[in-house]
């Protein structure tokens, strides 16, 4: 009996485009779907826990887990360490599973690269005005780092093209049912 490969979702967005909303939704519907869960050494934010939103290292243990070889990808974004273990990754693509990543655009570039036939989702707001907005809105990131923030997503949302599919996230339920079309979509280009 042949395995069918599984399906990996690359999604990625500047920061406060709704991605992550956006994800948690999309499980609700494909509850079949697994989740990469990230290593950041950034501090958990409010309502955040270990090991369901991120697994929360410190810079070291970060190191140690590069020098390894056990990240897909990993990166420097707004002063934190972030990474994707490879091995949930992998482990679910070579048993057929389908999984999503929830990941900045360059780390998104390199698993696309690295990856063969994942599906490179873009999740962007209809300008930078809205972005601002709900950013501004969590309420969870400092002055600077809003700054900081705002002036990575204006060079993040030129890669839209790089992706396969650009969703503008303007209707949060609109941009939820595209989302599971092209879910729904690609899985049935694959069975």
């Amino acid at each position: 009996m042949l395995m069918k490969k599984g399906l990996l979702f690359v999604l990625s967005a500047p920061s406060g485009a709704g991605k992550s909303t956006m994800i948690g939704r999309i499980r609700e519907f494909f509850p079949d779907i697994l989740y990469s869960i990230s290593c950041t050494t950034r501090l958990p934010r409010k309502g955040e826990i270990d090991g369901v939103h991120y697994h929360f290292v410190d810079r070291e243990r970060f190191r140690e887990m590069i020098e390894q070889g056990e990240f897909l990808e990993w990166k420097e974004v707004h002063g934190a360490l972030y990474g994707t273990p490879a091995g949930p990754v992998l482990e679910a693509i070579n048993s057929g599973r389908t999984m999503v990543l929830d990941i900045d655009v360059e780390g998104a570039k390199d698993v696309l690269r690295q990856i063969q036939d994942s599906v490179g989702i873009f999740i962007s707001t209809p300008d930078m005005d809205a972005l601002e907005e709900r950013i501004r809105t969590r309420a969870a990131d400092s002055e600077e780092s809003i700054r900081t923030r705002l002036h990575n997503a204006a060079r993040e949302m030129e890669s839209a093209r790089l992706f396969s599919y650009d969703i503008v996230n303007d209707d949060l339920n609109a941009a939820v049912a595209e989302l599971a079309s092209i879910i729904e979509d690609e899985r049935g280009k694959r069975s």
